[in-house]
């Protein structure tokens, strides 16, 4: 199934972007999500006609969060768990966890924005992470630490 893109998406392409995609993938998820349209002649004439619009949207997007990446850029994040005696977590640390660290120090931010390269954490100590914005294209580092209850 082909798509025009409406939107810069990770992995698959830029706004204007006809692309093919799994049938399923299309119909229940970009046209649902108004990420993509068919590449009908209706369709293409309005991509045409809103083109600028939407790359001044995504612009501003993008602008908006580059600025949310300064803001986070170099937080240190605490977590108190229980460990044991060697700093083994009992249970671990997940995107939630994280998520609501950061709301206990006043920011607002998304799980899927929280990026765990290595799954869960189960080790007492710190870590240096990532937070991405838009899909990969902005992000900011920050530190975690753990520590045992």
């Amino acid at each position: 199934m082909e798509i025009i893109l409406l939107e810069d998406i990770s992995k698959l392409g830029k706004l204007g972007d006809k692309v093919k995609v799994k049938p399923g993938f299309g119909r229940n998820y970009l046209i649902p999500q108004k990420k993509g349209l068919p590449p009908t002649k209706d369709n293409i004439k309005y991509f045409e006609e809103r083109r600028a619009q939407l790359e001044a949207e995504a612009k501003l997007r993008l602008q908006e969060a580059r600025a949310r990446a300064i803001t986070f850029e170099g937080l240190k994040i605490t977590i108190a768990a229980n460990a044991g005696e060697e700093g083994k977590l009992f249970g671990s640390v997940a995107a939630h966890d994280i998520v609501e660290a950061f709301k206990e120090q006043g920011h607002d931010i998304a799980k899927s924005e929280v990026r765990l390269p290595e799954g869960p954490l189960r080790q007492v100590g710190e870590y240096e992470l990532e937070l991405h914005f838009m899909g990969n294209e902005v992000s900011a580092k920050y530190t975690l630490v753990i520590t045992a209850e």
